[in-house]
């Protein structure tokens, strides 16, 4: 259970990655220094690109967001506007969807509200 019997470099680097617990995932930006880190813990992940039809599904599935610093299911528009809609202009989870396939601009802020699948 967890990363008890992984390396300190991976160890840290999946943390990096919010991925404290076997079988979870996450949407992370692809760049140089993820690559990076993908790298360092190849051994332990999967990863590939997501569409848009995979990542509706698995949001609308799995969908966890932190509303108040705790774990709620994304169920209602009025959750993700209030969490949201003042910074990032994501006042549905279309536009929760949208802005993690196409990597937008709220990106960060996004994906930091949505908590890791299980």
């Amino acid at each position: 259970r967890g990363l008890k019997d992984v390396l300190p470099k991976p160890k840290k680097a999946l943390r990096l990655m919010r991925l404290t617990q076997i079988n979870t995932g996450v949407f992370i930006r692809l760049n140089k220094s993820a690559l990076q880190l993908l790298k360092i813990v190849e051994p332990y992940v999967t990863w590939g690109y997501v569409n848009r039809e995979t990542a509706t599904k698995i949001i609308y599935a799995r969908g966890h967001g932190k509303v108040a610093g705790n774990r709620t299911k994304l169920n209602s528009n009025t959750q993700i506007s209030a969490s949201l809609g003042r910074g990032a202009d994501i006042i549905c989870l279309e536009d929760l969807v949208h802005e993690i396939v196409t990597v937008g601009p709220n990106f960060k802020t996004a994906n930091n509200f949505l908590w890791p699948f299980k």
